[in-house]
């Protein structure tokens, strides 16, 4: 059971690793105030409404185009390795005592030891059950 939860434990900090580290880039498309499509990875479809290039031609109005895309990009984290250089003398201290006592929380005993092992048994003077009447039925 232990080892079960081991490797769950190790699966589950694999992908938090992973995910923490990974960049990507979410790409939306809006048509006037509505979302029409978003995409992660590639770029959003449009919805065919965008204008052409303005033409050289001062004389001819175009609309204004309604439509605009937006790219957000989630930078991952880059630096994996934490520097304990930085850290001040206390702070260092409290780590190291921390450490300390929590692998210290988790030895084990030995499963051969028997803590009565050198005791003798009580002497038996009367019968408890009979003396208080209390029997199991």
């Amino acid at each position: 059971m232990k080892q079960f939860f081991l490797k769950i434990s190790a699966i589950l900090m694999t992908f938090v690793v992973l995910f923490s580290t990974m960049s990507f880039t979410i790409s939306e498309h809006y048509c006037g105030d509505f979302l029409v499509d978003s995409s992660v990875f590639s770029k959003a479809e449009s919805c065919g409404m965008e204008m052409e290039k303005s033409s050289p031609n001062k004389d001819c109005s175009i609309k204004k185009d309604c439509c605009k895309n937006e790219l957000k990009q989630i930078e991952g984290q880059s630096n994996l390795k934490i520097d304990y250089s930085t850290l001040s003398i206390d702070q260092q201290v409290f780590v190291s005592s921390f450490v300390y006592s929590y692998v210290n929380l988790f030895e084990g005993i030995d499963t051969k030891f028997i803590p009565f092992k050198y005791y003798s048994p009580p002497l038996f003077d009367k019968d408890i059950n009979v003396l208080y009447r209390v029997f199991l039925i």
